[in-house]
């Protein structure tokens, strides 16, 4: 059922329909598209997108071509225009008065070997609010989106808007086919590295090339978006992947083989999550993660 919430900044009410019309815009490339999608005619949505760039003082959206591009205020402000739906139609679901779950998102490894014992754990102590483990191809697992209500993730979080708890620091491995002759090595190092391919996720992944000094860069790269992409390239032997401890455990493989990449930094692990009135139930999920953690055990 659509929503007519109405909010009211300076003098102009916007409306969930604007930020509806412009994803839909966005989504669809072209005002046509888009204003069939929404039962609505051309110059109306148009009329709807223009009161939008009015209030927020930006173009949002590129007409200069054909095809609809967004500018990079409006790429910016997409995230921001999901997060804002999603929350208010999460607050307004009557479904969410009784046993709202609490949503984590992951990108491809969640708390690795802990991931169970937190999700044991918490049933055990929290049954009447479900945990929802939630994997999204997006660089903060759907958190800016508004998709979850905390996620896990690695490396820098940059996204403006979130808070992070720090929960670990894992090591670095080296992903490769089983008949690799890395395979034969303990351990790898990023020289080992340099005369093969390199699968990079560019969507959620932790390696980019300024891994390596600059002189002694990898030949090449093929870039993926997303975890099954990066791990089917590795197993046809097209390249090789560096990714974190926590991956073994998480996509085993008979065609694949781990191995410890010996002189690259450790990647830290955080729980992220918005600012401002999130789910009651955080504190009690950062508070578990640390005790789990703490118990040095899977």
């Amino acid at each position: 059922m659509p929503l007519a919430v109405r909010l009211c900044f300076r003098g102009m009410t916007i409306e969930l329909r604007h930020l509806r019309a412009f994803l839909a815009i966005a989504e669809a490339g072209t005002i046509t598209r888009a204003a069939a999608r929404l039962h609505l005619t051309q110059p109306a949505l148009s009329r709807t997108l223009r009161q939008l760039e009015d209030h927020l003082g930006a173009r949002l959206v590129d007409r200069s071509t054909h095809h609809l591009e967004l500018t990079p205020e409006g790429r910016t402000f997409r995230g921001r225009a999901q997060a804002a739906l999603s929350a208010v139609e999460t607050a307004l679901d009557p479904r969410g008065l009784t046993n709202r779950p609490l949503r984590l998102g992951h990108t491809w490894a969640a708390l690795g070997d802990h991931t169970v014992p937190l999700l044991r754990r918490w049933d055990e102590t929290h049954p009447g609010i479900p945990l929802e483990l939630l994997r999204v191809d997006d660089r903060t697992a759907g958190l800016t989106q508004g998709k979850v209500d905390a996620a896990l993730l690695r490396g820098a979080v940059t996204s403006p808007g979130l808070r992070t708890e720090p929960l670990l620091s894992e090591t670095r491995v080296v992903v490769m086919p089983a008949d690799s002759p890395l395979a034969e090595l303990p351990e790898v190092t990023l020289a080992d590295l340099a005369d093969r391919p390199i699968a990079l996720n560019t969507v959620s992944g932790t390696t980019t090339m300024d891994l390596w000094p600059p002189a002694a860069r990898p030949v090449a790269t093929i870039e993926v978006t997303n975890t099954d992409e990066w791990l089917m390239v590795i197993a046809a032997g097209r390249a090789v992947g560096v990714s974190t401890s926590a991956t073994p455990s998480n996509h085993m493989h008979p065609s694949l083989v781990y191995r410890p990449l010996a002189d690259a930094p450790t990647v830290p692990v955080v729980l992220a999550w918005r600012e401002g009135l999130g789910h009651p139930a955080l504190p009690d999920l950062v508070a578990l993660a640390h005790r789990i953690l703490a118990t040095g055990k899977p």
